[in-house]
């Protein structure tokens, strides 16, 4: 079994990324829904927000807070590119 990881990712605008995942798929995700509970509050700050990177393969941001790829996965519409 493979794990699910993000390969690239792009800001796009507000809370939405676009994501390429390891099994060829990809999709925009928005997750202004999806920051619930202390670590993701300065995440609610576009600026902050902008300021994530791909780390242990998926979305980090300096503060620590992260989202589990399979998590993201499930939220955002696949388009097949493989």
């Amino acid at each position: 079994m493979k794990f699910l990881h993000i390969e690239d990712a792009e800001y796009l605008d507000g809370h939405r990324v676009w994501l390429k995942f390891s099994d060829g798929t990809d999709g925009q995700v928005d997750l202004k829904n999806e920051l619930d509970g202390p670590i993701f509050d300065p995440l609610r700050d576009t600026e902050y927000f902008k300021q994530f990177t791909l780390e242990g393969h998926t979305l980090t941001w300096p503060n620590g807070a992260d989202f589990a790829p399979e998590y993201l996965h499930a939220l955002t519409p696949q388009i097949q590119t493989a």
